[in-house]
């Protein structure tokens, strides 16, 4: 079963709003077994939609929109996708109850228009809306479907989980089970070297990585007609990988370095404290996102001057004056002078030159010192990015807190 996600509205196409709704019911088509082939987005003009909805129709089994099943003149999916197939609107009582209702729940008058939005295909099924006043439906005709949901997220997802899964549950009969693999440490062209028979020689279960934001994500996904079973087919493909990829696979369920960092401190009761120059705080922003870090996270410094890392931290302005802020010696004085004033077991330092400017030809920008301290053992690494200024500060507090990470497996 092949499927097209066609977004309706003008604001998607000039950039006010992103289409997160496309990556959404993608990514659970592809759990209930309906392949995506196609994403499109178009205006809310009549003709082009037209046009946009015939060429979907034409090349997919299933057609999903998103948007123009409002109360407004520019509101034209519905009415579009009828005329297209040849089906007329009639007045659903129910629906037109619901959504006076609404408005009689809400305070607010009902308008003239709205009275269209209980307009609907004839010999559809509806799906409700107990969050706006659009219903969406879901039309068969002629080895075709097409489903219509409203644009705003908070209504069309409880919509697409309620009665829009259920319905390609029983279509397809398969029910589709993954995990989410993440990697850092490596490349992903030497992860794919490590595990490329493994790639080469998928089936059922699948393997497919890719990159995101410094880190290789690896989904490995199951088809079956039961839930638990796929998973079970998931696990043996899992612990393949793991015997290549080693200490650099450090999550099997999508989480965050940053998250799983935090879980290996509370499970070991380990309290944190951090000291940033160049990362200006974004490290124990990453820390302080993750639930419960409290337990474990107690202070975080910003110590982006020089002066401020002998005020606060105690390093030596003749450390400084003769390796540079960016340098070992200052990292690590950097993790000392931290730990002595906060007393925890475990420190991260970061000093760098996060750029565009301010390199030198031995120290280009992108350069990274970083210190990390564990229960008085201090371990550190020169990391040189590429990049613009935020990603080189994203990958310094990805590479801190991995080495962190390993730092704590290495205790056991």
């Amino acid at each position: 079963m092949v499927a097209e996600i066609l977004a309706v509205g003008t604001e998607l196409l000039i950039g006010q709003i992103v289409n997160t709704n496309a990556q959404y019911i993608t990514k659970r088509l592809n759990d209930l077994g309906v392949n995506v082939y196609y994403h499109s987005v178009v205006g809310d003009n009549p003709i082009r939609l037209k046009e946009c909805l015939q060429l979907a129709l034409n090349r997919c089994d299933v057609v999903i929109t998103t948007g123009g099943l409002g109360p407004t003149r520019d509101d034209i999916t519905k009415e579009t996708i009828a005329e297209i197939m040849g089906i007329k609107l009639v007045r659903h009582e129910e629906t037109y109850r619901n959504i006076k209702c609404f408005f009689e729940r809400v305070g607010r008058r009902m308008m003239d228009n709205n009275m269209k939005q209980a307009d609907i295909p004839e010999g559809c099924i509806i799906i409700p809306n107990h969050n706006g006043t659009a219903p969406g439906c879901i039309i068969e005709k002629d080895g075709k479907t097409v489903i219509m949901l409203p644009g705003p997220p908070k209504e069309m997802i409880p919509m697409f989980e309620e009665t829009v899964s259920p319905y390609f549950e029983k279509k397809t009969g398969q029910i589709i089970g993954s995990r989410m693999l993440k990697v850092f440490g490596i490349g992903e062209s030497e992860m794919e070297m490590r595990i490329i028979d493994l790639i080469e020689a998928q089936s059922n279960p699948t393997i497919a990585p890719y990159v995101n934001m410094g880190e290789v994500v690896i989904r490995v996904t199951a088809r079956s007609k039961d839930y638990n079973e796929a998973m079970k087919m998931i696990d043996p493909v899992i612990e393949k990988i793991k015997e290549r990829l080693g200490s650099n696979l450090y999550a099997y369920d999508g989480e965050t370095l940053e998250e799983t960092v935090v879980q290996l401190l509370i499970d070991r009761d380990i309290s944190i404290s951090t000291a940033e120059s160049c990362t200006g705080g974004m490290l124990a922003s990453k820390l302080v996102n993750v639930p419960g870090v409290s337990k474990v996270f107690t202070n975080g410094f910003i110590t982006y001057s020089n002066q401020s890392k002998t005020d606060v931290l105690g390093v030596s302005p003749d450390t400084i004056s003769k390796f540079g802020a960016v340098s070992k010696e200052t990292a690590v004085e950097m993790v000392k002078g931290l730990i002595k004033k906060t007393s925890t077991r475990a420190g991260i330092a970061i000093t760098g030159i996060a750029g565009p400017d301010g390199g030198t030809p031995e120290k280009p920008a992108g350069t990274v010192w970083i210190a990390v301290m564990l229960d008085g053992e201090i371990e550190a690494a020169i990391f040189k990015q590429n990049g613009d200024r935020e990603r080189v500060r994203h990958m310094a507090c990805l590479n801190a807190l991995n080495m962190l990470r390993k730092k704590i497996l290495g205790l056991e």
